[in-house]
């Protein structure tokens, strides 16, 4: 399997999972995350699978300063609907990397590790979305903007004759180059950063 070059430069992150370490998944419950897992989840990269990754791993590393984050402690609200727009992808990326799911996740074992409906939507007074530690009450709002980083104007046009049947090696080629330097931007420019998302910690 063969994925772009600047994946691999896509910082991974490692985080601790105790229902994988006492199950034995893991050593120590270590289980570490690339971009390129996101892009299985998913089945494509995209701005907004790029936009999740990043919000969700800037997010972790914020909560968790000085320690591992605890994957399965973390439950994730979002304001709008799972259905809304491109809620429900970035959901699922969030999910991957904080083990946070809905209604249908793991209910536990003996009263432990449950990972039911710590992913929530239609959450009022949540702006985009919202990141909270079980254990210490830390939280954290997200914003992410991916218009800070816009697409070239010919990605449109371009995409539009692909969906129509023109699938000249040529236009596909000319079609990813642009696509894929986008997702690119957000995820590798660090200039960029400040603009692209807004994280505000506080202590409850």
């Amino acid at each position: 399997m063969t994925f772009p070059e600047f994946f691999s430069r896509v910082p991974t992150i490692t985080l601790r999972d105790p229902l994988a370490d006492l199950l034995g998944s893991a050593t120590l419950g270590r289980l570490e995350y690339r971009f390129e897992d996101a892009v299985r989840l998913t089945g494509h990269a995209c701005p907004t699978v790029a936009g999740a990754w990043l919000t969700g791993c800037s997010a972790l590393q914020a909560l968790y300063p000085e320690t591992l984050p605890v994957r399965g402690q973390i439950e994730v609200a979002f304001g709008d609907s799972e259905t809304r727009g491109v809620t429900g992808v970035i959901a699922s990326v969030l999910g991957l990397l904080t083990g946070a799911a809905g209604r249908g996740g793991f209910s536990g074992l003996g009263g432990h590790f449950n990972r039911r409906e710590l992913l929530q939507f239609g959450v009022a007074g949540v702006s985009q979305v919202h990141f909270h530690r079980r254990d210490t009450g830390l939280t954290a709002d997200c914003r992410l903007s991916l218009a800070a980083a816009p697409a070239d104007p010919l990605t449109g046009q371009l995409l539009a004759r692909l969906l129509s049947g023109d699938n000249s090696p040529d236009l596909a080629g000319e079609f990813h180059r642009l696509w894929l330097a986008r997702v690119e931007r957000i995820l590798l420019d660090a200039a960029l950063r400040p603009q692209l998302l807004d994280i505000r910690l506080s202590p409850t």
